[in-house]
């Protein structure tokens, strides 16, 4: 369905891109069905509106949502997979690696907003952006070695990023689910949106972070995930590149011409 005021392009059957005015896209995953479990089909369509966000300069801000009332994701479409051969999980990969990489590398802030379930491969989707808001019926967890498997999606890597090696340790080798109050206390999300509704919180978020510059935002996203693990001085030196990126800019220019001018900037983006 089309939000009102906004307009949407469809990947698929199950994945949309909205766009909210100028600046803010949402990457919608619309599997009712199925709690939005990812199926090859799905992990495709989530691939390909990425990568159709990736290359749209007019988007300074993605949020990811979910169009069910249960659930943002349960993860891998366990379903399918019960009738996959060893050969057929072979062929799967790419594209469920693509689904998730294609979210995680995102030149835009991305802002994910957790309502219900978010699971395995639906966590992994939400670990992969910038800023995770939840409300209070979010229940979040890295469940797979309780299915035989492990987090194959980023988590084993994105979640001690978050929250240090021993605390993901745990939470992968025991499988077990976080609810909300918890989830944000331990950093699992990083905003807990009144009632039940982060969908709405996160759009907000959006609407604040796209106020600022496009290329600022892009660069200064560059920066913090390119600088992650390396040591100080290597970070600063991602740092200056990504500096020098902005700094001729024609968003710097126009920057500090509003600020003179006691106005509100009108970014070029460029």
């Amino acid at each position: 369905m089309e939000a009102q005021g906004t307009a949407e392009r469809r990947f698929g059957e199950w994945v949309a891109v909205r766009r909210h005015g100028d600046r803010v896209a949402e990457l919608v995953l619309d599997r009712p069905k199925a709690m939005n479990a990812v199926s090859t089909r799905m992990a495709v369509a989530i691939g390909d509106a990425c990568a159709a966000l990736a290359a749209d300069s007019g988007v300074s801000v993605t949020v990811l949502t979910s169009t069910h009332d249960k659930a943002f994701c349960v993860g891998a479409d366990l379903k399918e997979r019960n009738a996959f051969t060893d050969a057929d999980l072979v062929r799967q990969r790419p594209h469920t690696r693509a689904a998730y990489t294609g979210v995680l590398e995102l030149p835009m802030p991305a802002v994910a907003a957790v309502h219900g379930y978010a699971l395995g491969g639906g966590f992994e989707l939400a670990l992969a952006c910038d800023v995770i808001v939840a409300d209070e019926t979010a229940v979040v967890g890295l469940p797979e070695v309780s299915v035989g498997v492990i987090p194959g999606g980023g988590g084993t890597q994105l979640l001690p990023r978050r929250v240090g090696a021993a605390r993901a340790a745990e939470l992968v080798f025991t499988a077990r689910r976080v609810p909300a109050a918890e989830a944000l206390a331990l950093g699992l999300v990083d905003q807990l949106a009144a009632g039940n509704d982060a969908r709405a919180e996160a759009l907000a978020l959006a609407d604040r972070i796209a106020a600022n510059s496009p290329v600022g935002l892009r660069s200064a996203k560059r920066a913090l995930r390119l600088g992650q693990g390396l040591d100080l001085r290597a970070g600063l030196e991602i740092e200056d590149a990504a500096w020098r990126a902005t700094a001729f800019s024609a968003d710097r220019a126009e920057g500090v011409a509003a600020f003179n001018d006691k106005r509100p900037p009108r970014w070029p983006g460029a």
